[in-house]
């Protein structure tokens, strides 16, 4: 006789698999057909772009009308010729309608799609649990420790290489583990939509305390409202200080129960074993108190944690289920690519059948390899899956990539106008950590009942990669204090979408962001850094004062400009170029990959590795 499989809470698989499809039918956001266009009460409601003759259409208007109108305004239309929001609103006051766009959450777009579950069924769920802190203090080795295998001596330097999901079974329940080559890769995924992670391990070295990258993964779970709980490890070591890492994390927020607090700090040795128990059993009292559920009942939707591809088969990918179940016959969407699941198994390398919420799963027959942090989804059927892939692409196309960038000042004055924001995030850069924290402090006073400043980070020092990284995932921007970022960061902010500003003037930064908490922020002119050299040369003139024999690196130096002069990333000066040569000659410009003889007016202390940074204000177009 021939066995019949069972899920072990939702009884036979043929029923699993026929209360998903009801499920997945039943939801209201998968129509087949939507209304995109519509006139409701006097208001137009409209959800995508329209020509000329859908508009015509919906609000009952003779498209010539709407030709002559339009042109009478400056502006020649044809009956297809696609509108924009602003053109689609003037059209439709003249014609005495409001208007109204709508954002339409279909499966299509299922990131933003908001599952409501009933809440009979849903049924109690793993916690997916990120390790993080600083290089070498032990993540991977506590987590090697806790599945008693050997993950990190398989590892280049027993540093972790990407990103390896576990399941571990402790007390009856199980617990999902993303050990990650630090916070950038966890904010890495965030920046691309993907909320993946329930509880932060902050794990700390007890003989090392807190480092530079301890206290950016700190801010990183902050910028993720992630809960967080710290691991001291390597309490086996004769230097260990457990109240040494207490009072150091003390100062940046992260205060231990020990103290008053709220964060559980756990002291473990991944060489010895001790304290591991306790700390899934902190893990499984965090979860306790959260809880974290999901519907089984329903076609998965998740993450991708990680994506490569295999010489043997082809396009491979580790999938966290975040809700739902995913079967090993199902067919997926993961950005614009899909495919049918040809074979799944654990971290084990175990074949699967299907997988619940919070399991780690790889999966092969994708059509390519996606991108980790991309969000999945499970359909019924091969023409499904196709038929929204490709609406995907198509979508894909018309957008600017970025989408997830940071907003300018200017982006989020308009949201507030609107009424649309109540967060504004904000990092902060300064040349002392007392400028930063006074800073931080005036900051967060300039929040309203409406509109609150959040300062996710304050430090000293140059911007650096993290920062653009928190920033892009967090839509945060910048404030550089008595800094400058050089020309390379200036050039990855301006291609992930992440405003710098940078300012000399305590002042000036609250005042703009007091504006801004107001909704009257406008931007009359703006900075523009024409280019930067670097001095490698000295030349003391009796008769001219120092000179710096420079080679510009970015842009044009130009003849009269104004200039700072920054060192480590630190304005040291500013003020006008008093000279600009090339040779012996006087110039008006120098441009990237050549030399030139440089003199700052009414200054002499320049160094060797002196940057110096021509700009100029311009009206904001």
């Amino acid at each position: 006789m021939k066995k019949q499989q069972f899920n072990k809470k939702s009884g036979p698989v043929k029923n699993h698999n026929a209360s998903r499809q009801a499920n997945f039918e039943s939801r209201p956001n998968n129509k087949k057909k939507e209304d995109f266009a519509k006139v409701n009460g006097g208001v137009f409601v409209y959800s995508k772009p329209l020509t000329v003759g859908e508009l015509s259409k919906a609000i009952n208007v003779p498209v010539p009308a709407i030709i002559k109108f339009m042109f009478m305004n400056g502006k020649a239309v044809t009956i297809n010729q696609l509108l924009d929001d602003e053109t689609i609103g003037t059209i439709c006051l003249e014609y005495n309608y409001d208007f109204k766009k709508e954002e339409i959450v279909d499966a299509v777009n299922f990131e933003a799609l908001k599952i409501e579950d009933d809440p009979k069924d849903l049924q109690e769920r793993a916690p997916v649990v990120c390790v993080a802190g600083h290089v070498d203090h032990g993540k991977t080795s506590i987590i090697d420790a806790i599945r008693h295998s050997d993950v990190a001596a398989h590892e280049a330097g027993g540093i972790s290489q990407a990103i390896g999901a576990y399941q571990k079974e402790y007390k009856g329940k199980k617990i999902t583990i993303i050990d990650t080559p630090g916070h950038e890769a966890f904010t890495a995924m965030r920046a691309r939509g993907a909320d993946a992670t329930d509880i932060m391990v902050l794990v700390v070295a007890a003989d090392d305390g807190v480092m530079p990258q301890t206290i950016e993964a700190i801010n990183h779970a902050r910028a993720a409202n992630c809960e967080i709980i710290v691991a001291i490890n390597k309490m086996d070591k004769p230097g260990a200080d457990p109240n040494r890492v207490k009072n150091e994390l003390m100062a940046h927020d992260v205060i231990s129960e020990d103290y008053g607090g709220d964060i559980m700090c756990v002291e473990v040795s991944a060489k010895t074993g001790k304290g591991l128990n306790d700390l899934l059993d902190t893990i499984s009292l965090k979860a306790e108190v959260m809880e974290l559920k999901a519907n089984p009942n329903r076609y998965a939707i998740g993450t991708v944690l990680e994506a490569k591809l295999d010489k043997g088969e082809g396009p491979k990918a580790t999938l966290l289920v975040q809700n739902g179940t995913i079967a090993a016959s199902d067919y997926v969407v993961v950005g614009e690519i899909y495919g049918k699941i040809r074979r799944m198994t654990n971290e084990y390398n175990a074949v699967l059948k299907s997988a619940g919420p919070s399991a780690p799963v790889a999966v092969t027959g994708l059509s390519a390899v996606p991108q980790a942090g991309d969000r999945f989804m499970a359909f019924p059927t091969e023409k499904e899956a196709k038929e929204i892939a490709e609406k995907r692409a198509l979508e894909k196309q018309k957008q600017e990539r970025g989408a997830n960038a940071a907003m300018s000042l200017s982006d989020l004055n308009n949201l507030v106008n609107a009424g649309k924001v109540q967060d504004v995030n904000v990092i902060i850069k300064a040349d002392t950590e007392g400028s930063a924290e006074a800073l931080k402090a005036n900051l967060e006073k300039q929040s309203s009942e409406q509109v609150h400043i959040k300062v996710l980070a304050a430090s000293a020092g140059a911007i650096n990669d993290s920062d653009l990284l928190l920033a892009q995932a967090s839509h945060a921007i910048i404030y550089g204090f008595n800094i400058r970022p050089d020309a390379r960061i200036t050039a990855k902010a301006a291609e992930a979408g992440v405003e710098i500003r940078t300012h000399r003037i305590i002042y000036e930064v609250l005042e703009e962001m007091e504006a801004l908490v107001k909704g009257m922020y406008k931007a009359e002119q703006v900075e523009h850094v024409t280019g930067q050299a670097e001095i490698r040369h000295i030349y003391k003139i009796s008769s001219i004062g120092t000179v710096g024999g420079s080679y510009v690196t970015s842009g044009t130096i130009k003849a009269g400009s104004k200039v700072r002069l920054l060192r480590a990333g630190v304005v040291v000066y500013e003020g006008e170029l008093a000279g600009l040569k090339r040779f012996k000659d006087d110039a008006k410009e120098v441009k990237t990959g050549y030399e030139c003889g440089i003199t700052i007016k009414n200054y002499n202390d320049i160094k060797e590795g002196d940057i110096i940074e021509g700009y100029e204000m311009v009206d904001k177009e």
